[in-house]
């Protein structure tokens, strides 16, 4: 008689959730849409004023294949496509907003954070909302938050990791087809389109790997944690320590010390956060139960607070000395997300004392919803930094705070947006020409390196060209023609140049590049065939080595000519070099 048929157990999922079945098609299916995707990125990086639509394609795709589960799909691709399309929105409205600024600017690093923060808000409602009108922030489990926060950022660069090595073996089978003379691969390799459908392949078929294995990738997320877990009584003695020493030696030393104290500040803030979250884990059953490392966490989590103080106040004192910028509203701002963690921590220590992270859980899962409303709201054509900048720094002009030389008109013109160019418009109306002046050269300037932006003959710059060149002999006037020219040249851009007359067809431009370099000699040459005067940047005869012009004032110095005997070495015959003067 025959045995009964034993039926084979199913094999053990891999999926940290059982809620999830697994999904064998993925990682196919997650390669084609990242390949797919990468070639039409490609092609719309190629086109000119393509941007939006190309932050449109790569944040969506990324967003899809981090979040997307079999359960309710179509919902990952909404969000998906949402947050697509709002990164587009803010990437468009860049485009337009600084003359020859970036696209990619704080509003859409901000608007990037948003869609960080708010993947594993989205993937913590997906599993736990009733339907898709179930908006209840009750619904959502920190332990989840924290879970997909985590697992995502791991996921995230493991395939990042991957897309180099895939590279990198790419590269390796191309060379051992060059050595027999077979180059197709080498040559695809060369094809942007290529290489891009080659680099989302990558990624996307590892983040489909690794999401079927996210067991596994759980495991190595602890293994994280607990790693990074250990440096926090590191930096709890240190961060303690620094605050202490701060009675004795007094606030002075950190305005003094060269650095950005705020920056320092909000970067220890960040890592305290960080450091405490690792150690408090997902929840009561995950967090560490080493005593050292159970008091460094409330450590940490009470000293956000007064780093983040310290980082307030140095921004104030620079706001005060300087006035608001949008570097500096995105710096505070920086600040106020600092704050409000360090009043979370604090509360939390407060009232739950070695037991905190149950009362500071529930205030890290709202801090990140405001996180990612703020964040948001930052990054949209809503909130403009450079109206406030330019409204305050014309304050600051007017009423005579900072002086007309020591105004930035470089930012005015090429940071602040509409609001700075239309400021600079009315100033360049204004009967005032200390004002005017500037504005108009400011307006008329292609690049803010034309203004003299970081030399310390900037107030000079500002001058109009016509302003900046002493013409010998003075009653022989320039054309509009010569004027633009010189505007192009550096050392009349820089500080006071002399154009001497030498003849019809050619004129000899005398200045100096910097304010302690040594003056030289340029020409500008009348074109026989053109009719346009050209620049002839090198001199007939080099001056001997060792010797340099003298270190005259350009603006009354007398400027002659003279007769020079030349010499020129012969070799059998042969001229060998360019002349020189006789010694």
């Amino acid at each position: 008689m025959s045995e009964p048929s034993v039926a084979a157990a199913p094999a053990p999922s891999a999926r940290i959730d059982d809620i999830d079945p697994p999904w064998p098609a993925r990682p196919a299916i997650m390669a084609g849409v990242c390949a797919l995707a990468g070639v039409i990125f490609h092609n719309l990086v190629e086109r000119d004023n393509a941007e939006a639509l190309a932050a449109f394609v790569a944040v969506a795709t990324i967003a899809f294949v981090l979040t997307a589960e079999q359960r309710r799909l179509h919902w990952a691709m909404l969000f998906a496509a949402g947050w697509g399309a709002v990164i587009a929105l803010i990437v468009e409205n860049n485009r337009g907003y600084s003359v020859n600024g970036s696209p990619f600017e704080w509003p859409f690093w901000s608007g990037l954070l948003a869609v960080a923060v708010a993947a594993p808000l989205f993937q913590g409602w997906r599993d736990e909302a009733v339907s898709a009108r179930d908006w209840r922030l009750t619904r959502l489990s920190y332990a989840r938050l924290h879970l997909h926060g985590w697992t995502d950022a791991v996921i995230g660069a493991a395939a990042g990791a991957f897309v180099g090595i895939a590279f990198a073996l790419a590269f390796l089978i191309a060379g051992l087809f060059d050595l027999i003379g077979i180059r197709a691969i080498s040559e695809l390799l060369r094809e942007g389109w290529f290489a891009w459908g080659l680099a989302g392949a990558a990624f996307g078929g590892a983040v489909g790997l690794l999401r079927e294995r996210d067991r596994l990738v759980g495991n190595l997320q602890r293994l994280v944690t607990v790693v990074l877990s250990v440096l926090a009584p590191v930096l709890a003695v240190a961060l303690a320590l620094f605050l202490v020493s701060l009675l004795g030696t007094g606030f002075t030393r950190l305005w003094a010390s060269g650095f950005s104290t705020a920056g320092l500040m909000l970067g220890a803030s960040a890592f305290a956060v960080l450091l405490a979250n690792a150690v408090i884990g997902n929840g009561v059953e995950d967090r560490a139960t080493n005593p050292l490392l159970r008091w460094a966490a409330p450590v940490l989590a009470a000293i956000v607070l007064p780093l983040a103080a310290i980082a307030f106040y140095a921004m104030h004192l620079r706001v005060l000395q300087y006035g608001w910028t949008p570097e500096r509203l995105w710096g505070f701002v920086a600040v106020v997300i600092a704050l409000a963690y360090g009043l979370a921590g604090l509360w939390a220590v407060v009232r739950g004392r070695r037991d905190f992270d149950d009362e500071l859980r529930p205030l890290q899962l709202k801090l990140a919803i405001g996180l990612m409303l703020l964040a948001t709201f930052l990054a949209l054509p809503i909130m403009d930094f450079g109206a406030i900048s330019t409204r305050d720094q014309l304050a600051r002009l007017e009423s005579g705070q900072v002086k007309p030389e020591k105004f930035d008109w470089a930012a005015m013109a090429f940071d602040f947006g509409p609001e700075g160019r239309e400021a600079l418009k009315r100033l360049a109306r204004s009967a005032n020409k200390d004002f005017a002046d500037p504005a108009q050269v400011a307006l008329a300037s292609d690049d803010r390196w034309a203004l003299g932006y970081g030399n310390e003959q900037a107030p000079q710059v500002m001058r109009p060209i016509e302003k900046m060149v002493r013409v010998l002999p003075a009653d022989r006037p320039l054309t509009k023609e010569m004027y633009e020219r010189l505007r192009d040249n550096g050392m009349c851009r820089r500080s006071t140049c002399i154009v001497r007359w030498q003849s019809d067809t050619k004129v000899a431009i005398i200045g100096r590049f910097r304010a302690d370099a040594a003056i030289e000699v340029q020409w500008l040459e009348l074109d026989a065939k053109t009719r346009r005067w050209q620049n002839r940047f090198n001199p007939p005869v080099a001056t001997r080595d060792g010797e340099g012009p003298p270190q005259a004032k350009l603006d009354n110095a007398s400027v002659t000519t003279r007769q020079v005997v030349l010499e020129q070495l012969v070799v059998d015959g042969q001229p060998v070099g360019d002349p020189y003067p006789r010694p």
